[in-house]
Parts: structure tokens; C-alpha cells; sequence
């Protein structure tokens, strides 16, 4: 059984973030093999993040749980819901949506600091997005800055590839910051696989390229609260979900978006 502590629960309302040791400890093997699939069977959100000339792989993917049993037993039967309710101090959890991300040996490109909140059409207080790898992790762990998800702007979503903004009112949004360059507090931990970050849709994340000469397969899980509802964005949202029908303030879908507690 997962341990979640009041210390826990204290971290991540305060940072936004907190390390949760083996939640798919018990689910390693059916995650690997669930990425496999989704790899060889690539879903029609599938990118290569990778420009010509860099090297390596960084391969992601979501919104496949439908069609790879694999990530729908984990996330119905794994603690992953119930973990998730304690962190947000949330009575129900719903699912969002699933994702891969995938660094092959020697891909120095970093995936950029940003939040995943803007890219999305749900808004709320009570969000948890799970990050797990499924090896070893030294490097090229996800890096979090403790208290983002309180900073009074959101921070402007870029295209990964081209570095560039696609909503119409940039100003509205904060430029991405430098962490480091910045001396903002940034928590990163070395993780074994089954580990999990739990951060909040608006924490300011990344992470590093991955130099080693294993590969990094991380499997992240992102769910809802009971504050969550639609919300309308001026861009194409990441996840787009065409033709959903929603309304502002509408909780997301049940047939669409499932509740799992």
C-alpha cells in the first residue's frame, strides 16, 4: 500500500510538487510493456520532438488508454486515484488523460520549462499529474519549481519544436522563465522505477536530456479534482479533443473523461 502523510499532503499544497516512493512499483512491468505497444502502434497525437541534427530519440504520446490495455488496468487498479485524492484533498478524481514521454540514449535536447495547465481546457485547484519512469534515473528526472503553481500568471505555452507561442494574446501570460539562471528553488530527486512525481497542472516543470546509455521511459498520468471544469482557450488546446461539445464551467464529460473514484 502507498503511504501518503500529512507532511505529504502539506508539501504539495505549499509546493505544488512532492515525490510519491513505488506508486506503480507493483506496475513496471505492465507499464513497459504498454509503452511498447504504444511505440510500435503510435496514436495520431504520436510526436518526434527532435529537430534535424540532434541527436537521439524523444518520443511522446497521449491519450491512448482506450486502445493499450496495459495503461487502462493501471490506471483502474492501481492506488494512482485514491493517492491522487488525498494530494488534492479531493472527494472524487477524474481521469484526463494518459502520456508517454521517451528519451533514447544520447538525446541531449531537454524537454523546456513550462506548465501544462495553459495547454489544457480544464482549470481548477485540484489537479495532480503523476510522472513515473520506468528506469533508473539520475539526470534526466523531472525537475519542478517549488511554489509555480501559486505565481498570480500563467506562463506562456510554446510549440516544443519551434519555440514559438500560438495563443493570440501573449500578454496575457508571463515570458518562460530561466530556473536556474533565476535562483528559483527547484526540486528533482533520483528516482527508481515505479517512483512518481506528483505535481500540479501549473508547476513550472522540465527536465534534462538523457546522456546516459539507458533509456528513459516515463509514463505520466494526469487527473482531476472536484474544482476541475472546462474552460475555453483562445488557442488549440494540448490535448485538442475535437468536437467534445463542452460549455464553460461544465465538469469534463463522464463518458469522455471517467471518474475512477
Amino acid at each position: 500500500m502507498v503511504e501518503v502523510t500529512e507532511k505529504m499532503i502539506e508539501d504539495y499544497q505549499r509546493d505544488g510538487v512532492v515525490l510519491v516512493k513505488g506508486l506503480w512499483a507493483d506496475w513496471v512491468d505492465e507499464l513497459r510493456a504498454g509503452i511498447e505497444r504504444n511505440m510500435a502502434e503510435p496514436g495520431p497525437y504520436a510526436a518526434e520532438n527532435l529537430n534535424p541534427g540532434e541527436g537521439g530519440r524523444f518520443f511522446d504520446d497521449y491519450c491512448n488508454w482506450e486502445r493499450i490495455p496495459e495503461f487502462a488496468r493501471v490506471i483502474r487498479e492501481s492506488e494512482a486515484a485514491q493517492v491522487a485524492a488525498k494530494l488534492m484533498g479531493s472527494r472524487r478524481v477524474q481521469l484526463f488523460h494518459d502520456h508517454v514521454l521517451v528519451k533514447e540514449p544520447g538525446t541531449s535536447k531537454p524537454t523546456p520549462w513550462h506548465q501544462d495547465g495553459p495547454y489544457y481546457f480544464v482549470s481548477g485547484r485540484q489537479t495532480v499529474s503523476f510522472w513515473s519512469p520506468l528506469d533508473p534515473v539520475r539526470e534526466a528526472s523531472l525537475r519542478c519549481v517549488a511554489g509555480s503553481h501559486n505565481w498570480p500568471k500563467e506562463v506562456l505555452p510554446k510549440r516544443w519544436l519551434s519555440d514559438s507561442s500560438f495563443y493570440p494574446d501573449p500578454e496575457k501570460y508571463m515570458p518562460v522563465p530561466d530556473p536556474d539562471a533565476e535562483g528559483m528553488k527547484v526540486m528533482e530527486w533520483q528516482m527508481e522505477p515505479g517512483d512518481a512525481v506528483a505535481f500540479d497542472y501549473l508547476t513550472l516543470h522540465g527536465a534534462r536530456g538523457n546522456e546516459a546509455a539507458t533509456r528513459r521511459r516515463a509514463f505520466s498520468l494526469r487527473l482531476l479534482g472536484d474544482d476541475a471544469r472546462y474552460v475555453e482557450r483562445p488557442g488549440r488546446t494540448s490535448p485538442p479533443y475535437p468536437g467534445h461539445g463542452m460549455q464553460a464551467g461544465q465538469v469534463l464529460r463522464e463518458d469522455w473523461f471517467p471518474f475512477l473514484i
